[in-house]
C-alpha cells in the first residue's frame, strides 16, 4: 500500500511539472495603455510649459479638481487668516446636515440677538424673525452674511463655539492639516487660520460631495428683507466658465478669493490669499485660472468597469479573474503630454480564492516618465469562490513545484 501511494504521488508531481507550461503563471504587472495613448505615426513634439505666473498675493494654489493634485503653488501651506473664506466650511457642514436628513432646506430658524448683532458683512436678518435654512444659506454664500453664518451655526450646534468644534473635526476628516477655526464667520482671531492648499481641498469637497447645493455659489444676486446684494466674486460676471466659490476680506487677511471654473472636461480650483484690493484678487485669480486652462487638460484614461487584465487565481472555482477600476480614471496633465503617459498594474505574486467582487487586489499606477502622477485601486470585477478540495490541493502542488524552479 505504501509503495502504491508513493508511486501515485510521484506520478501526480510529475504530471504537475509537465502541466506547468500549460497553466497560467501568476500575472505579472503589465502596462496597459490609456485611451488614445498609442503613439501616433508622426508624434508631435511635446508642448513646452512656461513657469507659472508670479501673483501679487501672499499665497496661492491651483488644484486639479478631478484628482486633488496641486498644479501650481506658492506658500500654499502657509497659515493665514481666511476671513470670510471660513464660510465655505460653515456652508459645507450645513449642506452635510441637510443631506443626512438632520435638518431641511425648509426648516425655519429663529434669529437670535447674538446673530442679529454680529458685525461685518450682513444679510440683514432681524432678531426674533424666522428665516428658512435655504435663505440663510444663500445669505451666507451670496451676501457673505455674518449674521446668517451665526444663525446657522446656532441652529445646527447650539452655539458658535460648539459649531467651531464641528468645523475643526470636519477639517481633520478632510485632511486640512493647517486649518483651525474659532468661529463660523471668519471674524479675526489669533487661533483662526487656514491655508491656500487646505481651502482648495475644502472647495473640491463642496463641489464633489454636494453638487446640488453647489449651484448657489454661482448666483450673482440675492435679495432678502428688500435688500438686493451682489455676489462679491467678480469673476462670475467676467468669466462664463467660473461658477463659484467665495470671497473674503479683513484688514489682517487682505482680499482673498477661492474660485472654480470648468472648461470641457477640465475643472480647476484657484485660491488666492492676501491681495491688496477687490480688483486685485479677481485679476490675480483670473491669471491663475487662465494659466491652468492654457497649459493643462483633463483626460479620461479608463472607464469604470473596464477590464484591464485577467489574473491567475489559485484554489478557485475559476482559474482567472478580471481586474479593473470601479470609477472613471481621469488625470489632469500638461497639454500635449497625455500620449506619453504609461500605466502599470501592481499585483501580488499570487492571488488566492475566495475573491469578492469589488475587492482591491492591487493598484493602477499612472506615470509620466519617472514621475508617479497618481494611483487607483485595482479591483476584482467579479467574484471567485473557492474550488473543490481536489482543485485546491492540485493548485497547491502546482505552486509548490513551480516554486522549485523560481
Amino acid at each position: 500500500m505504501k509503495a502504491l501511494f508513493t508511486s501515485s504521488f510521484s506520478r501526480l508531481v510529475i504530471s504537475a511539472s509537465l502541466c506547468l507550461g500549460l497553466l497560467s503563471s501568476p500575472v505579472s504587472a503589465q502596462q496597459p495603455t490609456p485611451d488614445s495613448q498609442m503613439p501616433a505615426a508622426n508624434p508631435q513634439p511635446q508642448q513646452l510649459i512656461p513657469s507659472p505666473p508670479e501673483l501679487a498675493a501672499s499665497s496661492w494654489a491651483l488644484m486639479d479638481a478631478s484628482t486633488g493634485k496641486l498644479l501650481v503653488a506658492h506658500d500654499a501651506d502657509k497659515r493665514l487668516p481666511p476671513a470670510s473664506l471660513t464660510k465655505m466650511m460653515t456652508a459645507y457642514i450645513v449642506e452635510q446636515e441637510i443631506e443626512r436628513g438632520s435638518i431641511s432646506d425648509s426648516d425655519k430658524v429663529t434669529i437670535s440677538e447674538n446673530a442679529w448683532r454680529t458685525g461685518g458683512s450682513r444679510m440683514f436678518v432681524r432678531e426674533g424673525t424666522q428665516v428658512t435654512v435655504e435663505n440663510l444659506l444663500r445669505g451666507l454664500v451670496v451676501q457673505s452674511g455674518n449674521d446668517a453664518s451665526v444663525a446657522l451655526s446656532e441652529y445646527v450646534a447650539g452655539s458658535e463655539s460648539a459649531f467651531a468644534d464641528l468645523m475643526n473635526q470636519q477639517a481633520q476628516r478632510l485632511g486640512m492639516k493647517n486649518t483651525h477655526y474659532m468661529n463660523p464667520t471668519g471674524l479675526p482671531h489669533d487661533d483662526h487660520y487656514s491655508t491656500a492648499h487646505d481651502l482648495a481641498i475644502l472647495a473640491r469637497h463642496i463641489i464633489q460631495d454636494y453638487p446640488d447645493h453647489y449651484k448657489v455659489y454661482s448666483e450673482k444676486y440675492f435679495t432678502y428683507n428688500g435688500i438686493r446684494q451682489p455676489n462679491r466674486n467678480r469673476l462670475l460676471w467676467r468669466d462664463p466658465d467660473v461658477d463659484g466659490l467665495k470671497t473674503g476680506h479683513t484688514d489682517a487677511a487682505g482680499f482673498c478669493l477661492v474660485a472654480s471654473a470648468k472648461k470641457q472636461d477640465t475643472r480647476l480650483i484657484a485660491v488666492v490669499m492676501g491681495t491688496e484690493s477687490d480688483e486685485a484678487r479677481a485679476a490675480e485669480t483670473q491669471r491663475l485660472l487662465n494659466y491652468g486652462f492654457r497649459f493643462y487638460q483633463t483626460r479620461k484614461l479608463y472607464d469604470a468597469g473596464s477590464v484591464l487584465n485577467q489574473a491567475r487565481v489559485w484554489g478557485g472555482a475559476s482559474d482567472t479573474v478580471r481586474l479593473g477600476v470601479q470609477n472613471d480614471v481621469t488625470m489632469t496633465v500638461p497639454r500635449g503630454s497625455a500620449d506619453n503617459l504609461t500605466a502599470r498594474l501592481n499585483l501580488p505574486e499570487t492571488l488566492h480564492a475566495p475573491i469578492q467582487a469589488g475587492q482591491q487586489v492591487g493598484s493602477l499606477e499612472i506615470k509620466s516618465g519617472d514621475e508617479v502622477l497618481g494611483q487607483e485601486p485595482l479591483v476584482a470585477l467579479e467574484g471567485v469562490e473557492e474550488g473543490s478540495i481536489f482543485k485546491r490541493v492540485w493548485d497547491s502542488i502546482v505552486l509548490f513545484v513551480q516554486g522549485l524552479f523560481d
